[in-house]
């Protein structure tokens, strides 16, 4: 790693030579400079940090600092004073200084503050990338929605993100429901806040309550510590709770009470936790059927159905899909890095005449696999849906299912049929994932611990679906 660039300015020639004979020694990189013009001039090359003198003959620190500010406003900068001049180093600060040193300085100390600042720069730097990354992926621009139907989708989700109503996501599996729900996180007041999700689903009742509310010591066998919920790790944020459907009777119960109360009793606990939280939910099942046959609570619907967005399959807005591939294709070619640059006419044609059951998240499938196995910097045709899903399935788990419906004289016991069926789900996931466990167990709706469990349990090695290099 390049050693840090340091400037240091001050028009005294004996503390430059012993600041560089100093920093020098620390492995730093040091350019000095003798007064304010030559230290503006010199900032235009690119420092890491600098170190000024509050008084120097031409120009006060200050307005020195706020010229290095113009040129690099992220470069942390120390002052150096005089005992007499400690409040114009505070003030300083105030206007955008790292720290102030008096002089003369400790050179440990001095040490110990550039360190400092670079390292506070440093996390800065970081997190304003990864927050970057973040918007690029969820930001409304981002997300391909040229379609009419989208188009207002997206205007609607504008106006509800600033609201701290609970907001109901409907749509089929792979339309995106968790990409609007961190959009609306984004768009709103909570945005520097927690994006907190779970899938219902996946997690086993046993255990859902205590991941939602948390738990005391002690509270189940293996509570060997306290532990805070969802709810309480989302505070001031926003909690998504996907497959909202999916969630058992006896925790409805207990959501309803902490969306009406905004607090809750850990599981084992007798004292209540307060939580400030905007809460997003998600299904793809038809909940007003399901409280019509007694599997999801009349008044948690009502409390959960405040500002519904209907999300429309991919069928339904085919004038989305040359948009989708672009993005998408660029997208995952990037990440195999190959150069694919497109798509051909023919190839283009079989992806706007399929009807996409899986939606998205089938067509990025799609086309991972055809970037994956194309030897040209085109995808053809002959690449394109090649893989044996029928498209009236809706999920890997109703196409391998298809696979074994008992034929009569060919019934097999319960337990085998569900280890057969088990396992050839298993391997035709992991055949669609190219044995990218993290995905597959996704898909799966496992934790990745859990998926692996299951693999080991049918002998089942991930390496062996992996494509070769």
């Amino acid at each position: 790693m390049a050693a840090a660039k340091i400037l240091v300015i001050d028009d005294d020639q004996n503390l430059l030579e012993l600041a560089r004979t100093r920093l020098e020694g620390a492995n730093y990189s040091v350019v000095t400079a003798l007064g304010d013009e030559p230290a503006v001039t010199a900032a235009k090359d690119g420092f890491d940090l600098a170190i000024v003198d509050l008084r120097l003959a031409g120009q006060d620190g200050i307005t020195v600092m706020e010229k290095l500010h113009a040129v690099h406003p992220e470069m942390p900068v120390i002052i150096l004073t005089g005992h007499a001049s400690v409040e114009g180093a505070v003030e300083a600060m105030k206007r955008g200084a790292y720290t102030y040193l008096t002089k003369p300085f400790d050179p440990r100390e001095l040490i110990l503050q550039i360190s400092r600042a670079l390292e506070s720069r440093k996390l800065a730097n970081e997190n304003q990338r990864l927050r970057g990354l973040l918007q690029e992926k969820y930001d409304f621009a981002n997300i391909v929605a040229k379609s009419d139907k989208m188009q207002k989708l997206l205007e609607a989700v504008s106006r509800i993100a600033k609201s701290d109503s609970t907001v109901y996501i409907h749509g089929e599996s792979g339309t995106g429901k968790e990409l609007i729900a961190k959009a609306i996180h984004l768009a709103s007041d909570r945005k520097d806040k927690p994006f907190v999700a779970i899938n219902c689903a996946a997690i086993p009742e046993s255990l859902l309550e205590s991941e939602l509310f948390g738990h005391e010591k002690g509270a189940f066998t293996g509570a060997v510590r306290s532990t805070k919920g969802l709810f309480t790790q989302a505070n001031e944020g926003t909690l998504f709770l996907d497959e909202i459907g999916d969630m058992p009777l006896s925790i409805q119960v207990k959501l309803l009470r902490a969306l009406e109360e905004r607090q809750f009793y850990p599981v084992g606990s007798e004292k209540p936790v307060s939580v400030d939280v905007r809460v997003v939910v998600a299904t793809k099942k038809d909940l007003v059927e399901e409280v019509k046959k007694g599997l999801f609570r009349e008044d948690l619907f009502y409390r959960i159905h405040v500002i519904p967005i209907m999300l429309p399959p991919l069928k339904d807005r085919p004038d989305d899909i040359p948009y989708l591939v672009d993005h998408l294709l660029k997208k995952i070619s990037s990440q195999l890095k190959k150069n694919v640059k497109g798509l051909t006419p023919k190839a283009m044609q079989k992806l706007m005449q399929h009807d996409w059951p899986g939606n998205v998240r089938e067509l990025e499938n799609t086309l991972e696999y055809a970037i994956t196995m194309t030897q040209r910097d085109i995808v053809g045709d002959e690449l394109i849906l090649q893989t044996k899903i029928s498209t009236a399935a809706s999920s890997p788990e109703e196409t391998v299912q298809s696979q074994f419906l008992p034929t009569p004289g060919s019934l097999k016991t319960l337990k085998e049929a569900r280890a057969e069926f088990e396992k050839a789900y298993l391997i035709r996931l992991l055949e669609m994932c190219d044995g990218k466990a993290t995905r597959a167990a996704e898909i799966a709706g496992k934790y990745r611990a859990d998926f692996y469990d299951l693999l080991k349990k049918h002998e089942i090695k991930v390496a062996d679906f992996k494509k070769s290099a």
